[in-house]
């Protein structure tokens, strides 16, 4: 027997309003919203639920998992998510594989993947 993920949870002070950001990011909507203290969106295409959950404390240091995303123009949704909000953190590259590491309004880190610099 082995466990399969479900869906990936963002902890963050207002859901609702961080709906809107990662709803116009992923392209998909809110699908339940628990008295605005727990969202969960539609999983996008290809893509697990993404949950929205309000926790009192405010984000501290880095993120110890995070979600990559990948993309053929990674240059140009990097750019499409700074202008929803996000704001780019850094630029990795290794032998075979380029990254943008950026925080979602709230200051969760993630990953885009994918295409050319």
């Amino acid at each position: 027997m082995a466990i399969h993920m479900g869906m990936i949870t963002i902890d963050c002070a207002d859901p609702r309003g961080l709906a809107e950001f990662w709803t116009a990011a992923l392209g998909t909507t809110v699908a339940q919203d628990y008295a605005g203290e727990f969202l969960v969106l539609a999983p996008p295409e290809g893509g697990l639920p993404l949950g929205l959950q309000r926790v009192p404390e405010p984000r501290a240091g880095k993120n110890r998992v995070h979600v990559d995303f990948g993309g053929d123009d990674r240059a140009a949704e990097v750019k499409r998510l700074v202008e929803l909000g996000a704001k780019e953190v850094a630029e990795h590259d290794v032998p075979g594989l380029a990254w943008t590491v950026l925080t979602d309004p709230e200051g969760n880190e993630f990953c885009v993947s994918g295409g050319e610099h």
